[in-house]
């Protein structure tokens, strides 16, 4: 096992003005499993391909332990890949197909057979080992691509995106057994998602990505509740984060003339405009004449709890604010079209500012 570190790592294509992967600075420490995500473009599979080597690294370098692997051809990485597709050959069984590397690499038949079997009985595979892979649902040919990685012991799990064909009752479940299997076997694993509940529930850490740019690596619930930027608090959390402008008087912040009063020293650091981001839970269903007046659109009832879209009446608030979400008790009896009030709770609120988007508190 090892760890990974990418030091200053970026990736240019030729004509391009902005780089894929801008100075990469990411320490993955030995058997943890760090998810990298964004959205599309954001650079996260170019710097997981970066990593196996089938992306060129323009600057920078990238290092397995203490081994500098940056000009290094794939095969003598010590890493493997699960990809998207499954990759596996049609024609072989799923013990050929796990095994196939194996074969190559030059390693004996009853070897080989051992360690399939012992990836079959990880990966709940042993009643399928003789069948091919369109016998197979798309999970468990996601399994026998994951056993393929398993069977070659290697230091470094690569991942990518390898959910994303799955249905979505599927991929919960699936999540569930790799985030499990990565935890036994204690391999350093790197994985690459651009689903951020995904990413929120298997990594140790998060690795958050925008234009090639690292914006916050965390846990996940740090993530959550301390954001370091806009980008990562409308991008972490599901639903998203409401992020809403505010002027600043006074150590207090106005939001269509509903007061929310900073913290002394956040106030201390706020010019004249923040944005205020609010999390569903952190609001407050009121009567009409309370708080930021809006319009109830939707409600998604969940059993215990429901998620409510209102609309601001506010004509300033409603150009800048297309909707709120705000987190209900389930039970409670709420009519579309009704004019509601919501107040924020002071105590539970993210301050950034709106010009550079960094967090002051």
């Amino acid at each position: 096992m090892a760890s990974v570190s990418f030091v200053g790592a970026g990736r240019r294509y030729p004509g391009t003005e902005r780089a894929a992967v801008d100075a990469l600075d990411l320490q993955i420490q030995d058997g943890e499993f760090m998810v990298l995500v964004g959205p599309s473009g954001c650079g996260k599979s170019t710097s997981l391909r970066m990593l196996a080597g089938l992306e060129e690294c323009s600057e920078g370098s990238i290092l397995i332990g203490e081994r500098d692997v940056t000009d290094e051809v794939p095969k003598d990485r010590d890493i493997a890949m699960v990809f998207q597709n499954y990759a596996l050959y049609p024609h072989m069984s799923v013990a050929d197909n796990m095994g196939f590397a194996l074969r190559v690499a030059g390693v004996s038949r009853a070897e080989r057979a051992l360690r399939v079997q012992e990836a079959a009985r990880l990966l709940d595979l042993e009643d399928y080992l003789d069948r091919k892979p369109k016998a197979l649902s798309g999970g468990q040919r996601q399994r026998v691509a994951m056993g393929r990685a398993i069977v070659r012991r290697p230091e470094v799990f690569l991942m990518d995106e390898p959910l994303s064909n799955l249905d979505a009752k599927l991929r919960v479940s699936t999540r569930t057994q790799i985030a499990a299997l990565q935890q036994r076997l204690g391999v350093t694993t790197v994985y690459v998602t651009h689903d951020q509940v995904e990413a929120m529930t298997m990594g140790d850490r998060v690795a958050v990505m925008k234009d090639g740019v690292l914006q916050q690596v965390d846990t996940p619930l740090a993530l959550y509740d301390r954001p370091a930027n806009l980008f990562v608090a409308g991008f972490i959390g599901s639903p998203a984060m409401n992020l809403l402008p505010a002027r600043v008087e006074d150590g207090t912040a106005y939001v269509a003339g509903h007061r929310v009063p900073l913290e002394r020293t956040v106030a201390a650091m706020a010019g004249d405009a923040v944005t205020l981001g609010v999390r569903p839970h952190a609001w407050r269903l009121a009567d009409a004449d309370e708080g930021i007046r809006g319009v109830l659109r939707v409600v998604e009832e969940l059993g215990s709890d429901s998620f409510v879209y209102v609309t601001p009446t506010d004509a300033a608030l409603a150009e800048a604010v297309t909707q709120y979400v705000v987190r209900s008790d389930g039970r409670q009896r709420l009519e579309k079209g009704e004019q509601v009030g919501l107040v924020i709770d002071p105590t539970d609120v993210h301050v950034f500012d709106t010009a550079s988007g960094e967090r002051l508190g």
